[in-house]
């Protein structure tokens, strides 16, 4: 960052000789703004020359004793002063003696008298001015020393020589969110007792007297400019300004909050606008990182004449300021932009008869839930990549964004309750589900990770229920996703009453067709389903949301694996141009609504980083990340350790029973270990992880013990050390899903002729159906090796399952029953797929065993 306020009180005439100041105030280097805050400390100001501070801190550097003793600092020459000052034989006349021999800095008897009378002023010393005389006469510093070496002035000397206080780690401007840690660091060498005193602007830091300055949790009124101290004995010296820039963000709605480390990322954009002719334009953006980032305004891919700051304002507008504005982010070399704002321009006199405007949304909301871990039904794979990979999407065209995993029956129905109370005239609300599913009557229903075997309505969600409470909203448009299978469930015959309206911009697309599967790619690792596969490739085309599906179905047509299997079905009542990269414009919406947004956005909150020191100087650094709303990573390292311990590590242990976490699954070396494939790349190395999935079930605050266990050099046996630690709720954990279904949620929308509060476990005569296969079906060959087997008690629908010696291997989303001993099974681990479908294409045809059809 460019001090670009530092004052300076140089005289023109600073090296000509002549009286000057020479001197230069400490100020804070507030950017363009000269706030005047001069650093105060114990009632005097101390001065500093610009650019050639006199440091010997650094005995190697023999050129500062070259100075001209006025650019000495004044601390330094005040104390010289002090000791000078006295009329002893060592005293200032006794130093103007020992110049007087020497002709070029000879002193006369009426200049001597003239610093005499110095002491009738207040403050006034009377060496400081014979030593202003002597260095308007080119006295240097070297030459200062002989005059006192002669003299034998080793108090006097002992002013002068090197501080031995040298300042290795200067503290680095930063910009951070509220809420969020901040820390600044100033590291000294040179003194085995070094002082640390920090201040911001000229006010003294409380508690600040430590080499890190730390604000846990930084807030809005810890913005501003701070420096620090070192003191060794009776020297010191000054770090480097350092400016503290305090975000405040309302609503980060999912954002991956863990601690940045210093990297760069926008965390507030630019909002669309709309304007009339002479209005003000003015658009915010914000970013974190260290250094401080900086900023450069575009319009139209143009950059904009002097607009470097986060905020840019443009009064008095006309037609030709319409357009599209975004910023660019830099600091420490890395670059990254913000989204851009469409900015439209209007004119007083036809703004009545313009033609239809472009739709805009007031919100974007989403809520996405992906169900794998099933207890009574086959487990899946892909929900887990592809709500992931559709969160990061979403985020990028504005949504906010909730996402949830393997809810049970009462947690879904909250947690749709609670993306219904963010619905409202003109928000957009996107609603993803992945699992097993089934469609009867032309309802579709999800089902639920808890849902008994075989399942009913009255155990599932009906989408079409949810449907009609979001017509009641208002809303501008509604997009359900359903990845999931839509045969028929021959155990349930139940016919759901939902009456909806009649009512335009609503868009289904179903990852499969009308009484067909839905299928996931399985091989060694993970990957998408076949519909997010090429779903994530067309979903930020700013093109009608119904064209965006359509150019998917067209792919998925392509796709030789799937073809006639699995085919994108869309319906569609939009009756206007929308699309999910439409901008928002927010509307006036009440004091409820607001109050919903909030608890929304605390919600989905990160626990903030922390350090735990240990009695035996051990200090733990404990980090926390979110790979969806109700999945939280901690991961622990080991930030300092005595030399007298050879080695150490730290665990994170007693849990809550309620997240039921597999102690052999925590605290591990990498990710992977604890069934977390997806963060691997953005958080740190050389820690322990530890995942802790099913927030939603939490009741009470997350509390838990971190266990230090250290290994002295001197002792054979290691040594434990336990904290407490406690993160009160994290992420969705406030919400409270795990509370009964209330009365107008989702569940009563959709009649049953049984009491949805008993949900049937089984159905008469059920026990034959555990068998893998039905009695009455037989399972056959199918097309080029895929074999087809039929649908357990959900239904009879059919999966595909390649060869043994084939590449790939299909699973249905369709629920059926564990398979019995003796039957054929498939284990499959989904990885991440090829970007190029062609030659996946290829390598699935050529690794398939062919075999005859019948």
């Amino acid at each position: 960052m460019v001090d670009s306020c530092r004052e300076s009180t140089f005289s023109d005439n600073l090296h000509s000789g002549n009286n000057c100041k020479a001197l230069l105030i400490i100020r804070c280097p507030a950017n363009d703004i000269q706030c005047g805050c001069e650093l105060k400390i114990r009632n005097s100001f101390f001065f500093l020359e610009e650019n050639t501070f006199f440091d010997m801190s650094d005995s190697s550097d023999y050129d500062s004793l070259n100075l001209n003793i006025n650019m000495l600092k004044e601390p330094i020459l005040m104390k010289l002063s002090e000791v000078l000052d006295k009329t002893n034989d060592k005293g200032w006349r006794r130093l103007g003696e020992v110049v007087s021999n020497n002709r070029r800095f000879r002193v006369s008897e009426e200049e001597m008298a003239m610093c005499s009378i110095k002491v009738l002023e207040l403050d006034g010393s009377p060496t400081r001015s014979f030593l202003r005389l002597m260095g308007d006469r080119g006295c240097l510093l070297k030459d200062l020393v002989e005059f006192l070496k002669v003299m034998g002035h080793t108090e006097a000397l002992n002013c002068i020589k090197p501080t031995g206080i040298k300042i290795i780690i200067q503290p680095q401007s930063l910009a951070v969110m509220s809420g969020h840690t901040a820390r600044l660091t100033c590291h000294a060498m040179g003194g085995s007792n070094m002082q640390y005193q920090w201040f911001k602007a000229k006010e003294e830091v409380t508690n600040g007297n430590s080499p890190d300055l730390v604000f846990s949790p930084v807030q809005a009124h810890d913005s501003g400019f701070y420096i620090c101290r070192v003191n060794c004995g009776g020297s010191f010296e000054f770090s480097h300004w350092a400016q503290v820039e305090v975000l405040v963000v309302g609503a980060t709605y999912g954002l991956p909050c863990y601690t940045l480390e210093g990297r760069l990322k926008v965390v507030i954009q630019p909002q669309a606008q709309r304007l009339l002719v002479g209005d003000t334009l003015e658009l915010e953006c914000g970013a974190v990182g260290k250094p401080i980032p900086q900023f450069q305004w575009y319009r139209n891919g143009v950059p904009l004449k002097n607009t470097s700051r986060r905020r840019c304002t443009i009064p008095n507008v006309t037609k030709e300021h319409q357009g599209k504005y975004r910023c660019e982010v830099f600091s420490n070399g890395e670059r990254t932009w913000t989204r851009e704002a469409d900015i439209c321009i209007d004119d007083f006199e036809n703004i009545r008869q313009r033609s239809p405007e472009k739709p805009f949304a007031t919100d974007k909301v989403a809520l996405l839930i992906g169900n794998l871990s099933y207890q009574n039904h086959p487990q899946l794979k892909a929900p887990m990549v592809d709500v992931y990979d559709l969160t990061n999407l979403l985020r990028q065209l504005n949504f906010k964004v909730v996402s949830l995993l393997d809810l049970t029956e009462s947690e879904m129905r909250n947690a749709v309750d609670e993306f219904l109370l963010l619905l409202h005239k003109g928000v957009y609300g996107l609603f993803y589900y992945a699992g097993h599913g089934y469609e009867n009557y032309g309802n579709s229903f999800m089902v639920p990770v808890d849902a008994p075997n075989p399942y009913r309505s009255a155990n599932c969600l009906c989408v079409q229920s949810i449907l009609k409470l979001m017509q009641e909203k208002e809303t501008g448009l509604n997009v359900f996703l359903l990845d999931m299978c839509r045969k028929r469930n021959i155990h349930d015959d139940t016919t759901p009453n939902v009456v909806l309206k009649v009512t335009a911009n609503i868009v289904f697309g179903y990852a499969t067709c009308q009484d067909a599967e839905a299928f996931e790619l399985n091989l060694s690792g993970y990957t998408n389903g076949v519909f997010i596969k090429f779903l994530k490739k067309r979903l930020l085309e700013d093109e009608k949301i119904t064209v965006v599906l359509d150019r998917v179905a067209e792919d998925m047509g392509q796709f030789d694996p799937t073809k006639g299997k699995q085919a994108l079905e869309i319906r569609s009542s939009l009756s206007e141009r929308r699309a999910l990269t439409d901008s928002i414009l927010p509307s006036d919406c009440s004091d409820e609504a607001q109050a919903h947004n909030l608890q929304w956005a605390k919600a989905h909150e990160l626990p903030e980083s922390m350090c735990l020191d240990f009695d035996c100087g051990v200090q733990i650094k404990m980090g926390f990340a979110a790979e969806f709303s109700n999945v939280l990573v901690i991961y622990t390292s080991i930030m300092r350790k005595p030399e007298d311990m050879s080695s150490c590590q730290a665990y994170v242990t007693n849990f809550t029973p309620e997240l039921d976490i597999d102690p052999k699954e925590m605290n591990k070396g990498t990710l992977e270990e604890t069934g977390s494939y997806l963060l691997s790349g953005s958080l740190p190395q050389h820690c322990l992880y530890t995942r802790l999935s099913s927030l939603q079930k939490l009741r009470e605050q997350l509390i838990f013990t971190v266990c230090l266990q250290g290994v002295f050099v001197a002792v054979e046996d290691p040594v434990d050390w336990t904290v407490e630690v406690n993160i009160g709720k994290p992420l969705i954990a406030k919400l409270d899903l795990h509370r009964a279904v209330r009365r107008n949620s989702c569940l009563q929308t959709c009649l049953m002729p049984h009491s949805p509060s008993h949900s049937p476990c089984h159905s008469p005569g059920a026990d034959h159906l555990q068998q893998y296969c039905h009695p009455s079906q037989q399972c056959h060959s199918g097309y080029l090796g895929v074999s087809e087997y039929p649908h357990g008690p959900a239904g009879a629908c059919s999966s595909l399952a390649c060869s043994d010696d084939a590449a790939y291997n299909f699973h249905s989303h369709c629920a059926r029953d564990p398979p019995s001993q003796g039957s054929p099974t498939r284990i499959s681990f989904p990885i991440e797929t090829t970007d190029d479908i062609n030659e996946l294409q290829a390598s699935f045809i050529n690794s398939l065993q062919f075999h005859d059809q019948y």
